[in-house]
């Protein structure tokens, strides 16, 4: 079996699971997310919990297994905490500021450039003491939308190998190249 797929699922106080069909519905404090599950698949409640179970040791069944078991646990952990992905702009002339809802950028273009998130993103630029670089906090409940968001961002202006100067994640380590040497 997958070791990921036999996980139970534990659902929290403060959520409610609604299962009808091959579609899940996970209501909790943060919002609500529903998906449908492919049909060879089970999902059932157990005990406070939720188990996923595959009909076969078939190929497609073990990679579903592992998939559907993982995509429900991050509804749960999403209407419960949600989720969060860091970005910094590195670079003295590149800024970033909200305005009401919208993240607007200066990345070295001749326009500012302007980032509407999605319904259920939230985008926060806090400040820091650093004029080098700028951080970027995108949070949801949707881990899919979170991370999607992110890359759109960091896609606007993506760190050079040169100075190291652009968007990036936190967490990211950007190659740098030599550059010209001189004889």
């Amino acid at each position: 079996m997958s070791r990921i797929g036999r996980l139970p699922i534990e659902i929290p106080k403060g959520v409610d699971v609604t299962l009808e069909g091959h579609t899940i519905t996970v209501k909790g404090p943060r919002g609500q997310l529903a998906y449908t599950w492919p049909e060879r698949i089970e999902v059932r409640r157990e005990n406070g919990t939720l188990v996923v179970d595959r009909p076969t040791d078939a190929s497609r069944d073990r990679a579903f297994h592992g998939l559907v078991q993982r995509l429900i646990s991050n509804m749960v952990i999403g209407v419960t905490t949600g989720f969060q992905k860091k970005l910094e702009i590195h670079g003295r002339e590149f800024r970033a500021e909200m305005q009401g809802k919208t993240l607007v950028m200066q990345l070295g273009f001749s326009h500012e450039v302007r980032f509407d998130p999605p319904e259920g993103v939230t985008i926060e630029t806090p400040k820091t003491a650093s004029q080098e670089i700028t951080p970027i906090v995108v949070e949801g409940h949707d881990k899919q939308a979170v991370g999607q968001v992110a890359a759109e961002i960091r896609r606007l202006k993506p760190p050079e190998p040169y100075k190291g100067k652009g968007i990036r994640y936190t967490d990211e380590h950007v190659r740098r190249k030599v550059g010209k040497k001189t004889i």
